[in-house]
């Protein structure tokens, strides 16, 4: 703790210490400069706060205890999960557009690779009823691919919502983390999904076959039993089984819709 004195250039309170303790601007902030700008810039990227490499650090080698801390109270350790989750989002979507070592657009190639592999799952039709479904079946992918795309932040937190909602059920009376509530549930998922992304944003930077972009989500099993508590194959069935409910509570609630938009058509 500094025990120099300033006068705030924000708010003018005269002070001692490194911090000012009515609006809490730091006492290093002076004129503007490059270098003030670069390090505005650093810390918009986390890279300025120690957190941030403590958190990617512990998310790669503990993410389940490094979670687990968290929750339990060690929040300035840690960079927050929301501002981490969309920082990396960003990243990655760099990465991927050509920001890597091969210089090639990485999201355009999966792509191409998931057209292709739905093209040669209706490759055997022959009714033409058939091919013009399987046409607009693979129309229907490729818009949905590409919206996914345009909003990965957006479709990311709707799927997390909707995934860790059943798959809390499995979780309130872990062994390690008993009681945990579904808001804590939650930003554990967010965490998991940063892990997540770090492995896909090294995969991509180092030109990886794009389906080990898909193969990394078997990761998440990881931090589940770390902060749980349970075995991996418990994990493994509670993960499947809340995949089975999401489904059939999606295939309701659209059936309910199609019936209910037929009924007020006709």
């Amino acid at each position: 703790m500094s025990q120099e004195e300033h006068d705030c250039t924000t708010c003018g309170r005269h002070y001692v210490g490194n911090y000012c303790p009515q609006c809490g601007q730091s006492s290093t902030i002076g004129r503007y400069s490059f270098k003030s700008a670069f390090l505005l810039f650093l810390d918009v990227w986390g890279l300025g706060n120690r957190g941030m490499f403590r958190s990617i650090r512990d998310l790669v080698f503990r993410p389940g205890y490094m979670i687990r801390d968290y929750l339990q109270g060690m929040q300035m350790a840690y960079f927050p999960p929301f501002k981490m989750f969309f920082l990396l989002i960003a990243l990655s979507l760099i990465v991927e557009t050509g920001l890597n070592i091969k210089q090639e657009n990485r999201l355009e190639i999966a792509q191409k690779e998931i057209m292709v592999s739905i093209q040669n799952a209706f490759n055997q039709e022959e009714v033409s009823d058939d091919k013009q479904h399987a046409n607009d079946s693979i129309d229907f992918s490729d818009k949905a691919y590409q919206w996914t795309i345009k909003h990965t932040s957006f479709a990311t937190i709707v799927f997390l919502l909707l995934f860790s909602m059943p798959l809390y059920l499995f979780f309130i009376k872990s062994p390690a983390y008993p009681g945990i509530k579904y808001s804590e549930f939650f930003v554990a998922m967010v965490y998991i999904t940063n892990m997540i992304t770090i492995y896909s944003i090294i995969i991509g930077f180092l030109g990886l076959s794009t389906w080990l972009d898909f193969a990394v989500y078997i990761l998440t099993f990881i931090p589940l039993k770390q902060l749980s508590g349970y075995s991996y194959w418990r994990i493994i069935l509670n993960c499947i089984v809340a995949f089975i409910l999401l489904f059939v509570a999606i295939f309701i609630v659209s059936t309910i819709i199609s019936i209910a938009i037929a009924i007020v058509t006709h």
